[in-house]
Formats: C-alpha cells, sequence, structure tokens
C-alpha cells in the first residue's frame, strides 16, 4: 500500500556537454516542479541528488531544493548514482514523503554508459514518471534529440526549459509528435514559480499572435483576492488610490512572472514589439526605493512632494530628483487613467508615456 500511494519522478536532460561544467538549468527545473508539486498538489516533496560528474551539481540543488521547500537527500559525489538514487527512496518513504523526484545528470543520446546508467535507476526506483527535460530555446534541435532520446529510453513525458512563448514555441509543439509523448510542463523564467502545466492551444494562440487570456487569468486570480478587488475598485472610483495602494499591486503583478511573458499573454501584444522588449524588471525596484522613502502622509497625497521633500526621496532611495519627479507625475496619469476606466471610459495611454 505504501508503494502504490508513493509517486517517484526521474528527471533527465538533453545537455551538449553532459560530464561538463555547462548550464546547470536543470536544477533549477528540479526546484520548480519541487515547488509545484508542493504548492499545487499539496505534496510532501524530496529530491535526490544523482548527479555526481557536474562540478558543484550537488550543491546547486541543495540551494534550488531547499528554496523550492524540498527536503534535499545527497550523498556527495563519490557515491555510485544508482545506489544514491536506491537510498534516498528508502529515506524518503521512511520520512513520510508523497514524492522523490531523482535528478539524474544531463546525458547525450549517444553515451551509452549514462543511458545505462538511467535505466539502472529505473529499475532500482521504479518510477511513477521520467521526465526529460529539453532546452526550448534551441528550437528544431530540440525536437530533434527529443526522437533520437526516444529511440533509446523510455520516458514518459516533456519538460520544457526556457519556453519564452516566442516562435520557438513551435518547435515545442512537434516534440509531441516526434517522440509520442506529451509536453507537460513549461519553465517560463528564471525565478521558482516560473513554471506551469503546459497547454499546447494556448501555446499555438501565443504562436499565432493571439495572446493566452487563460492563462493571464489563472496568474491574476491566485495573485489577487476576491474582496481586495472589490477593495481596490472601490477606491478607484472613489479616486482614493494611493502609492501604498500602487506599491502592493505592483507586488502582486510580480508574482505573477516577468512582465514581458505577460504583455505576451495579451491579445494584440502577443507578437507585437512591447511583448518582446527586454524589459529591465529592476526598474521595479527603483520604484519600490523611491516608494518607501516616503513618509505615510506623501504616499497618501503625493501631490505634496515638492521641492525638499522630492531631495529627501531621491537620497533616501539612491535616486535622483528628477526621477521622484517622474513617478509622481506618471503615478498621478495612472490614477486618472485607471479611475476612467472604472467608470467605463477609453484611457488616454499616452498620458502615461507624457509623463517621463
Amino acid at each position: 500500500a505504501e508503494t502504490a500511494q508513493f509517486d517517484g519522478v526521474i528527471l533527465s536532460k538533453l545537455d551538449g556537454d553532459a560530464r561538463g561544467g555547462a548550464a546547470l538549468s536543470v536544477k533549477a527545473v528540479t526546484g520548480k516542479l519541487a515547488r509545484w508539486l508542493r504548492i499545487e498538489r499539496g505534496a510532501a516533496v524530496a529530491v535526490a541528488a544523482c548527479d555526481v560528474y557536474r562540478p558543484a551539481a550537488v550543491e546547486q540543488l541543495i540551494k534550488v531544493g531547499t528554496q523550492a521547500g524540498a527536503t534535499v537527500y545527497e550523498q556527495g559525489t563519490d557515491r555510485d548514482p544508482v545506489d544514491i538514487a536506491g537510498w534516498a527512496l528508502d529515506q524518503a518513504k521512511a520520512d513520510g514523503k508523497d514524492v522523490l523526484i531523482v535528478d539524474t545528470s544531463g546525458r547525450l543520446h549517444v553515451d551509452e554508459a549514462l543511458m545505462e546508467e538511467l535505466a539502472n535507476i529505473k529499475k532500482r526506483v521504479r518510477p511513477t514518471n521520467v521526465l526529460l527535460v529539453v532546452d526550448a530555446m534551441t528550437g528544431q534541435d530540440a525536437v530533434n534529440v527529443a526522437e533520437q532520446f526516444a529511440e533509446t529510453a523510455q520516458f514518459d513525458g516533456v519538460i520544457l526549459s526556457k519556453l519564452d512563448g516566442d516562435a520557438r514555441g513551435g518547435a515545442a509543439l512537434s516534440v509531441k509528435a516526434v517522440t509520442g509523448k506529451p509536453v507537460m510542463f513549461a519553465s517560463t523564467g528564471e525565478k521558482l514559480d516560473a513554471f506551469e502545466r503546459f497547454h499546447p492551444d494556448r501555446m499555438a494562440q501565443r504562436i499565432l499572435g493571439m495572446g493566452d487570456v487563460l492563462s493571464f487569468i489563472e496568474k491574476a486570480e491566485k495573485a489577487t483576492d476576491e474582496d481586495e478587488a472589490k477593495e481596490l475598485e472601490r477606491k478607484l472610483r472613489r479616486n482614493e488610490f494611493t502609492l501604498d495602494d500602487f506599491l502592493e499591486q505592483l507586488s502582486k503583478i510580480r508574482k505573477m512572472g516577468s512582465l514581458t511573458s505577460l504583455l505576451g499573454m495579451i491579445p494584440g501584444l502577443a507578437g507585437h514589439k512591447l511583448s518582446k522588449m527586454d524589459i529591465d524588471e529592476r526598474e521595479f525596484d527603483r520604484i519600490e526605493a523611491v516608494i518607501r522613502s516616503m513618509t505615510p502622509l506623501e504616499r497618501r497625497r503625493p501631490e505634496l512632494i515638492k521641492g525638499s521633500r522630492r531631495l529627501r526621496i531621491a537620497r533616501g532611495s539612491g535616486t535622483s530628483v528628477q526621477q521622484v519627479n517622474q513617478l509622481v507625475k506618471q503615478f498621478g496619469e495612472m490614477r486618472k487613467m485607471m479611475r476612467g476606466l472604472s467608470q467605463g471610459k477609453m484611457p488616454d495611454l499616452g498620458a502615461l508615456t507624457r509623463g517621463r
């Protein structure tokens, strides 16, 4: 009964330099999957560090796994990966874990030794799923190597990493066709929460420039409470929206993912030059620093911010008086626009840029 209720997942990555010091993106994917299982499924997750070939791979996995809220089982780099996997399985069951993710070394499809190692780990762990991590940045090459991998190894599904929603997603839609295996998840950014179930129909919409409204709505619903949304609407109608409210909304938007990926989900902007801009997320840090350097009264009534107040805020936030002026002016224009939206009026989008 215990075995029937326990899920084992093996992650393997297609890699151009399986034994070298190449990028450790699969570690990030392991952490993202662990976090997703913990948050979305309420599972107690453990991770087995079976990549013993890369420099610092175990240390990297410990860091990422801990950040994801998972227990990391490791025995360094001197033990055989198959033995580590078996030991970790016993530990996970003894510790009452629901899922064990076995993080294996990246491998070339022609590397017979590593393919045999993967087969032996599968025999020892008897996993529920074997997932192949494929780098979507490589486009059609990702499809080719996935097809070759499928010819020599049995796996159940694919995780696409570095999937940014542009034309490379076309190759992602081809993976299932050539391997017969579904794309189960997509890693869409650097942060641990930039990870989601893969929906081929939604990806097709993004590629066609139609956006991905459902994903956008799902992210927004997770970030916003219904009562909070009603209170925000009330404040907008009464023109009571403050810089504190703005800071709170900014924080929620950042939790939804990168602004570039969010723009790509909006119909009319998908495929537009706006959705392809390399937006510097540090700009949000600057805005937050400016607002947090204000007094509570100044946040409620930004029209009070004149002369000496602006200089004090600029010094406190490590910015310039000009940047403080710009933020205050743009906030005023944004508040007018949002109030108009709440009253069913068409916004003057140009006002935001005139605030610069």
